[in-house]
């Protein structure tokens, strides 16, 4: 599978924006799917993630109530909608998927991940 990020940018603080990962190639519902971050100099550490059921997901501590993932299975699309942005939300965004994961399964590391996008760059201003 092929991962494209978009949507990030140059935000305040407060502000909202929703990233989005655009996969092609084998089916989608067939990947648990997560986002990470990577801000620079630090390692690139887990956000959030879905289930291939999507009715099951998992966030981080630090964007809990802040951050919602999701995905329309009919669209090839996965989403990371992110409000109440904070400038320690600054990173470099990326998607990632698992091919082995069964239909409600949740991954948070990124050993468990086969495929990654690019990354989308999140910058937040105080």
């Amino acid at each position: 599978v092929q991962l494209v990020e978009s949507g990030g940018g140059l935000v305040q603080a407060g502000d909202s924006l929703r990233l989005s990962c655009a996969a092609s190639g084998r089916t989608f519902s067939s990947y648990a799917l997560g986002w990470f971050r990577q801000a620079p100099g630090k390692e690139r550490v887990f956000v959030a993630a879905i289930s291939r059921s999507a009715g099951y997901t998992d966030y981080a501590d630090s964007v809990k109530g802040r951050f919602t993932i999701s995905r329309d299975n009919t669209k090839n699309t996965l989403y990371l909608q992110m409000s109440s942005l904070k400038p320690a939300d600054t990173a470099l965004y990326y998607c990632a998927a698992d091919s082995g994961s069964g239909w409600f399964a949740l991954r948070t590391s990124r050993a468990d991940y086969d495929y990654w996008g690019q990354g989308t760059q999140v910058t937040v201003s105080s």
